[in-house]
């Protein structure tokens, strides 16, 4: 009988031992798929920052040409309004053109050429551009003016200072348009 028995213990022990190292595998097999798991967990985030960086890089491309067209567009309109405000007085010059040829009267001429070089000022200012005024007697300003020259001043206060406008300056806003050319007291 002990035969049987030890036999029969023997294999619970080998079923025992088999199951132990069925736990000890299996553990191990878990271990190798949380390493492996993460490994895929990676992969996928790489491969999901690489699209949302694909698509983020499309859509930034996409605007930047879109923002080029855009600004091409702009330039190429900007002056459209300035240029639809002029054309009026265009065509007064071409109506003075017209009347001056029958007109004999000199000081007629002369307002209807003043009334349309006020309406052309007005135009203008009204876009904002200015003439610079009261420059004669001013110390010369390097940065809104040119002087183009330098004479004796005619007295001891007007040494550099403006004494002549020889071109107007103007402005648009704050930025100098054109410089105003000045002759200034040595």
């Amino acid at each position: 009988m002990k035969n049987k028995e030890e036999e029969v213990n023997e294999n619970l022990q080998e079923v025992a031992d088999q199951t132990v190292d069925q736990d000890i595998n299996s553990g191990e097999n878990a271990t190798e798929q949380t390493e492996q798991n993460p490994m895929a967990k990676l992969e996928a985030d790489v491969a999901e920052m690489k699209d949302k960086y694909l698509r983020l890089y499309s859509d930034f491309e996409n605007f930047r040409k879109r923002n080029a067209k855009e600004r091409l567009d702009l330039i190429k309109t900007a002056s459209e309004g300035v240029l639809g405000d002029l054309i009026p007085v265009v065509d007064d010059f071409e109506r003075a053109i017209k009347a001056n040829e029958k007109e004999e009267d000199a000081q007629k001429i002369r307002e209807g050429n003043l009334l349309i070089f006020h309406k052309f000022m007005k135009v203008l200012e009204n876009k904002g551009l200015t003439p610079m005024k009261d420059l004669i007697g001013q110390p010369f300003d390097a940065d809104t003016q040119e002087a183009i020259t330098q004479i004796p001043a005619p007295t001891e206060e007007m040494k550099g200072k403006v004494i002549d406008v020889v071109e107007k300056g103007y402005t648009l806003g704050d930025k100098v348009v054109r410089f105003a050319k000045v002759v200034t007291g040595a």
